[in-house]
């Protein structure tokens, strides 16, 4: 742009003819307005692409932001879902553990019982064996004491038999079966003077090695009875019993 020079002040023009305009006497000035007017256009350009580009890379973060965003909240969510199945499968673990810890004590509980029971019933067997062995220690004893008893009588009733038939004859005696095994019945008449045919009896038990009298009728005193089976024990003859329980008979009815 040119300067302005005062020099060229309308105070100093020439003297001219009339007839020349004031405009025509003015200086020629050059503002430069193009020149202007093509950096203005050149700034407002690239103002432009720098609001453009800014504009764009706002856009671009802001797009980038919502896709962050979005991708946390997909992140959040498929977390959460995570969450939610380790939490279904937590739950259904401490089940589990729960159920088992249960059946466990089930399981120790009948175990403690079944042993209990089986402590008891081995206690129980091997008490039953002692009792079955103590039994059949006692059942040894009795046959063998039977056996002897038997060989003894057997021994006895091959000297005794004429002997037992000459006092069944004058003892007015005869020997019955009392329905078991191990006894006798002794049936006396002729005992009662008022009556010959009244019977006198008595049951004698063979099951041990002393003679027993177990039931008798007319009722005797035991005193007396026990009286004539200890000589009948110690001497080991069966006269000696028939004899004293005839005497005891004819006593009883006498009185």
């Amino acid at each position: 742009m040119a300067s302005f020079d005062p020099s060229l002040s309308t105070s100093r023009l020439p003297p001219g003819p009339s007839s020349q305009s004031l405009a025509d006497t003015l200086p020629n000035i050059n503002f430069g307005f193009d020149d202007l007017r093509d950096r203005m256009a050149k700034f407002t350009a690239k103002f432009d692409a720098f609001i453009e580009q800014g504009r764009k890379r706002v856009l671009e973060e802001r797009n980038q932001f919502r896709m962050n965003v979005a991708e946390l909240q997909e992140d959040q969510r498929m977390k959460k879902k995570d969450i939610e199945i380790l939490q279904l499968k937590t739950n259904s673990y401490q089940q589990t553990i729960s159920k088992e810890a249960a059946e466990t004590r089930e399981m120790q509980t009948s175990i403690a019982s079944l042993t209990t029971q089986r402590d008891r019933q081995a206690a129980a067997r091997d008490a039953l064996k002692e009792q079955i062995a103590a039994t059949q220690k006692e059942i040894d004893a009795r046959l063998a004491a039977q056996r002897a008893h038997q060989a003894q009588q057997d021994a006895q009733a091959r000297y005794n038999v004429p002997e037992l038939d000459f006092w069944v004859t004058n003892l007015c005696m005869r020997i019955e079966g009392a329905g078991a095994e191990d006894r006798l019945k002794f049936v006396y008449t002729h005992v009662d003077e008022r009556d010959w045919e009244r019977e006198c009896w008595f049951e004698l038990s063979t099951g041990s090695r002393d003679y027993d009298v177990r039931h008798c009728r007319p009722k005797l005193e035991r005193e007396k009875v026990e009286k004539v089976l200890d000589r009948v024990n110690e001497s080991r003859e069966l006269v000696v019993l028939l004899k004293g329980m005839r005497e005891l008979f004819v006593e009883a009815v006498k009185s």
